[in-house]
């Protein structure tokens, strides 16, 4: 062999070595969304990624599982603390509660007055008490918060009042607080899987369920139960939840890129939904599979829910963050 192949040859060698070594180093994020690219959650991912790509400016990789391609929700934040399967995913904080009894309370009914008030209380940082001892109990970090949709209760008649909803079996989140606030109201609450709240509905196992703009229309379950009522009984908070597990394995610019992208993304997911929310239940109505039914007694029942809040708050020793959030005008 001569000289200048032998050269040659040790070049490709040597060049195929370093771009195998750049293929390794090159990182992959895996997320999960229960829902399609429409839908305001995912976008909000979406713009994580693109936000990470940005800050961190080096090569790295992102894989968004969508309509549940990885399971639900509940399952997104176990492989989260398990740090396997999913490093990234907005969850609702219902499904935190296996963790943290204190994560379902920053999402509860009536917990907000409105969405002047859940902006104030979000730009205030107050939630970080929560964020902490969830990050210490699941290894899960809560990197901003989306979320933003009101939510009211789908039923399969019309709704106008608490007389009419006495007794009404509606689908509540896995969380005790939702149990806890809906039967206080006179309801009778009953925890379904998200993903069966159609055929239960469907098949007279309960009468309603609750949720924002956005879950009724990708659901469709207006198909099932066609009248809103109106009881604007909760604003969503929906962390974009990061694993720690997997957090710590990164760079130190990777990991600033992480929490600045979370940060805005969350504040990008809660301008989407919000602004997307009564535009959808326009767009629904005016189609004719679904129709808004004012409800009276909202007032009434917040009094109801009340007692039911601040004993809740006390009991999980979160009764200070109750009075803070409470405080803010």
């Amino acid at each position: 062999m001569t000289w200048k192949r032998f050269f040659g040859a040790a070049a490709a060698a040597a060049a195929l070595v370093l771009s195998a070594q750049a293929s390794a180093q090159t990182i992959t994020l895996s997320g999960a969304s229960q829902f399609n690219d429409d839908h305001a959650f995912t976008k909000a991912l979406v713009r994580f990624e693109e936000l990470v790509k940005q800050y961190y400016g080096k090569p790295i990789e992102f894989k968004l599982h969508k309509n549940s391609e990885l399971g639900l929700e509940k399952q997104y934040f176990e492989y989260m603390a398990q740090g396997k399967a999913v490093d990234y995913a907005i969850v609702s904080p219902a499904h935190m509660s296996t963790f943290s009894r204190a994560a379902p309370f920053i999402d509860a009914p009536f917990l907000f007055r409105d969405l002047d008030h859940w902006n104030k209380v979000l730009d205030a940082d107050l939630l970080k008490p929560v964020a902490d001892e969830i990050a210490q109990k699941a290894d899960v970090m809560l990197i901003g918060y989306a979320g933003g949709g009101v939510r009211n209760i789908f039923v399969n008649k019309p709704v106008k009042n608490l007389a009419e909803m006495k007794g009404l079996k509606v689908r509540v989140q896995g969380a005790p607080i939702w149990s806890r606030t809906f039967a206080a109201i006179g309801l009778s609450p009953t925890v379904i899987a998200y993903n069966e709240v159609y055929n239960a509905i469907q098949n007279g196992v309960i009468s309603a369920g609750e949720n924002e703009a956005a879950g009724v229309e990708q659901m469709k379950f207006f198909e099932v139960a066609p009248h809103l009522s109106m009881t604007q009984h909760a604003i969503t908070i929906r962390p974009i939840c990061f694993s720690a597990k997997t957090f710590k394995k990164l760079a130190p610019d990777l990991q600033a890129a992480i929490l600045k992208a979370g940060k805005e993304a969350g504040a990008y997911g809660r301008q989407i939904e919000s602004s997307e929310d009564s535009a959808k239940l326009d767009a629904l109505e005016k189609a004719g599979k679904l129709k808004r039914v004012p409800f009276a007694d909202r007032d009434q029942m917040k009094k109801l829910v009340d007692p039911v809040m601040a004993a809740y708050a006390k009991d999980i020793g979160v009764d200070a963050l109750y009075q803070k959030i409470n405080a803010v005008q």
